[in-house]
């Protein structure tokens, strides 16, 4: 998505942005059409459509993380009852794929692998993925509402997230940039019949400053007063004692624990996984699973 033409800068028409932002948008776009005409790797996606019809669903994203998944599934089976709970696996790692199908089979939860995903970046992976699952699944299944979570998000007591949507068209976490907003693909819900008509796009917006779903500016977001709107109440905290809040932190979107990704550092990954475990570990037992904190 490029800007508006009256955004570029005298500097940017002399280094040709316009051109180039119209040019690689197509690109994207051209690459997005062939992505969500794909077939799944693994899974029966028209069988999973025709079970959520009139549901209440969660869909997470999951990416190179059984682990994750693992003590994600029993923690919204208990806390989240009323979501219908769905894997659609975007991993590049053939282990991690597998492991998490098997997980996914264990606790009973629909599971789709899907198609080979071309771009590295996590973002632009992300949102491709995001948008075949609303082509192929949510669309034609028509649940009653729908949500999008990462894959290392979990719920700490019961929720609803759903409820929200019985007065507004979508509910999330508000992420902004300058004078737009979007909702974070991490944690967000929609109505179903307040955007079935809309050409949804789950992709990111660089240009105009918007990250993973921040496609969705044009076509739902800036239709909306932002004031009027429930958003999830949203806070960092440090992982550990003796660090500052931006050092790694943990995200919580209301009773929700976001682990946040540490960008490839595997020391601080794995000490922040443990922390993790800890505080996750009571749920996991209330909801009749067992964490290994190694």
């Amino acid at each position: 998505m490029s800007r508006p033409v009256h955004e570029y800068t005298l500097a940017d028409w002399k280094r040709l942005r316009p051109l180039t932002h119209i040019l690689k948008s197509r690109r994207y776009d051209w690459i997005n059409r062939r992505y969500v005409r794909r077939a799944s790797r693994v899974g029966d996606w028209a069988a999973i459509a025709r079970m959520i019809t009139g549901r209440d669903v969660l869909v997470t994203i999951s990416f190179n993380d059984p682990e994750a998944i693992r003590w994600q599934a029993p923690l919204i089976r208990h806390y989240v009852p009323r979501a219908f709970h769905i894997i659609a696996d975007n991993s590049s790692d053939e282990r991690a794929a597998r492991e998490t199908m098997e997980i996914s089979a264990r606790c009973g939860l629909p599971y789709l692998r899907l198609p080979s995903n071309a771009w590295r970046s996590s973002s632009r992976s992300h949102g491709v993925a995001l948008n075949w699952v609303w082509r192929n699944v949510l669309h034609p299944g028509k649940p009653r509402a729908f949500g999008f979570i990462d894959d290392d998000i979990f719920p700490t007591a019961l929720v609803d997230p759903f409820a929200p949507l019985e007065s507004q068209a979508f509910y999330g976490v508000i992420r902004e940039a300058d004078q737009r907003w979007f909702l974070w693909a991490g944690y967000c819900l929609f109505r179903f019949e307040a955007v079935k008509s809309k050409p949804l796009d789950f992709r990111q917006a660089w240009f105009i400053g918007l990250d993973t779903g921040g496609a969705n500016w044009n076509v739902l977001y800036r239709h909306f007063e932002r004031s009027a709107l429930k958003e999830v109440p949203s806070s960092f905290t440090p992982y550990k004692s003796g660090i500052a809040v931006h050092e790694r932190p943990l995200h919580w979107c209301g009773p929700w624990l976001h682990e946040v990704g540490t960008m490839g550092n595997t020391a601080v990954a794995a000490e922040k996984r443990r922390a993790v475990a800890e505080i996750l570990s009571p749920h996991l037992a209330a909801a009749g699973h067992v964490s290994s904190l190694s």
